[in-house]
């Protein structure tokens, strides 16, 4: 980035140049003595400017590599930061509200005495009534406007009083909501000690170009706090070093940090925001609410392949509140801290590559079952339409967990349509996952797969999986496509997936009866 402005010879009068020589024109001499006062101006001002440009710079890269250390002089969040105080507001009238207008004086209207009043006494009588009537009319007039500003004034007050009485009420009310909001959080409730943490790192003093949405979920019972916080992309760390003006040409120069250098400022400004997260809410009051802190940090950014906006995890760490505590956040190196946390960091996030978030599935609307080995009790080609329904369950939850997912099974008629809960841990496409074992003898009915929809929403998943031993119907199958957030298996599929992944021979078959058995 290089910046100009216009240059000395432009201020040079036209007359001037003429008289320039054809060396004068192609070598920058030394300004005529006429010109050296203008000149020297000119060089002070563009030096000035460069300086400026550079001291801008400065004091960016300064609040970048000190938004963590800046932390340690902010006192500790407290519900007293939620607050409000009353004080009444004093009523302030408006000028012509409170100006005094002096009532009329009689001897402002009377008439002169005139050596003629003797002559000529009825004129002077005529003189005074018409005096006495304009006098007594503008005192009426006066009065009116007198009691009319009087009312305005009360009216006026009285406004004043009402507003400020339900001022009062409402700050009244916002500190007993307050009140109540602490008390919950004392009590672990974990809504409100997410909503009061949210409300803690929002209100922490970071620049406005360094703040990002925040998003927080609690575990009551381990006093876990889980921490998402957006974080800026690389373009906030400056490209430039310093600035220089070359009198030669007449022009601003920028000298440009390497990459390396902007990239290394990122990868420090990514851990200084997640330390700095870290750091606002172990140091928050009630400190006896949170004992471990989960906090990762992502970037906002448009995939080029489908133009839909994703947020990869940059950076994802966990420590105690006595892990933390060792830290001296003033003297140690953010990513060295990051390491030493055994944080997972992304190798490039510049490039803003993805690392997998350390988070641990909400499983509170879920009745988990105990895990069994359903595959050793399985003979050497085990028919799955045979199977009971809780080992069938098992048994597609096995097969989740061979291939890399974390997986559970609900218990039987306590599911809510779910019949086992699997989370994918990948950072751009992964998500808990709502799974439906189902054993039918023909096509499973479109019905199923809008049924499964309905969960996936219901329970806020990320995707829904159903499995069979049969196979789907075309309308099954367009549903599916359409939703995006379906996945179905057949029996076949199956077949394949539980000889790939848990080396069974399964064989697909068909109840003997000819019915059909549906695990829901």
């Amino acid at each position: 980035m290089e910046r100009r402005s216009e240059s000395f010879s432009d201020s040079v009068p036209e007359s001037e140049a003429r008289r320039r020589t054809a060396d004068d024109v192609h070598a920058p001499a030394i300004p005529r003595q006429a010109d050296r006062e203008a000149w020297d101006y000119h060089l002070e001002r563009r030096r000035s400017e460069a300086a400026a440009l550079t001291e801008a710079v400065t004091a960016r890269v300064h609040t970048l590599e000190t938004v963590l250390v800046d932390a340690l002089n902010q006192p500790p969040f407290d519900f007293s930061r939620l607050r409000r105080s009353y004080q009444r507001r004093e009523f302030t009238p408006e000028p012509q509200l409170t100006a005094h207008a002096a009532m009329p004086e009689w001897a402002d209207y009377r008439p002169p005495p005139s050596t003629l009043d003797r002559l000529f006494p009825d004129g002077r009588r005529r003189a005074l009534r018409r005096a006495r009537a304009r006098f007594e009319a503008d005192t009426a007039e006066r009065q009116v406007a007198r009691q009319h500003r009087k009312r305005r004034l009360a009216a006026a007050r009285a406004a004043h009083d009402a507003a400020e009485h339900e001022r009062e009420r409402g700050i009244a009310q916002h500190n007993i909501a307050v009140d109540e909001l602490e008390h919950r959080v004392r009590a672990l409730d974990p809504g409100s000690v997410a909503d009061y943490f949210t409300r803690a790192l929002t209100a922490q003093p970071v620049p406005a170009h360094l703040t990002g949405a925040v998003e927080i979920a609690y575990d009551a019972e381990r006093r876990k706090l889980f921490v998402t916080r957006m974080l800026p992309d690389i373009h906030v760390i400056p490209d430039v070093t310093e600035y220089r003006y070359t009198p030669a040409r007449d022009e601003i120069a920028a000298e440009r940090s390497s990459t390396e250098q902007v990239r290394a400022r990122y990868a420090a400004l990514v851990a200084r925001l997640v330390l700095r997260t870290m750091r606002d809410v172990f140091e928050a009051h009630p400190r006896t609410v949170v004992d471990e802190v989960v906090a990762s940090g992502h970037a906002r950014t448009r995939d080029k392949a489908t133009g839909r906006t994703r947020t990869p995890c940059l950076v994802s760490v966990s420590a105690t509140r006595a892990q933390f505590s060792d830290l001296v956040l003033d003297r140690l190196d953010p990513t060295e801290c990051l390491r030493h946390l055994d944080a997972r960091v992304s190798s490039h996030p510049w490039d803003l590559e993805a690392v997998r978030p350390i988070a641990e599935p909400d499983l509170s609307g879920y009745r988990v079952a105990t895990a069994r080995d359903a595959a050793a009790d399985l003979d050497a080609r085990p028919v799955l339409v045979h199977m009971s329904p809780t080992e069938f369950e098992h048994l597609v939850r096995q097969l989740f967990e061979a291939t890399g997912m974390g997986a559970w099974t609900t218990q039987a008629s306590h599911d809510g349509g779910v019949d086992a809960v699997a989370v994918n841990e990948d950072p751009i496409v992964g998500g808990l996952c709502v799974v439906q074992a189902k054993r039918y003898r023909s096509a499973v009915p479109a019905e199923a797969v809008r049924s499964l929809a309905g969960v996936v929403e219901d329970r806020r998943a990320s995707r829904g999986v159903l499995v069979t031993t049969s196979w789907f119907g075309p309308s099954a199958r367009a549903f599916a496509r359409r939703n995006g957030r379906i996945q179905l298996i057949e029996g076949g599929e199956l077949k394949h997936l539980l000889a790939e992944h848990l080396s069974l021979d399964a064989v697909v078959g068909v109840p003997e009866d000819g019915g059909h058995d549906t695990v829901t």
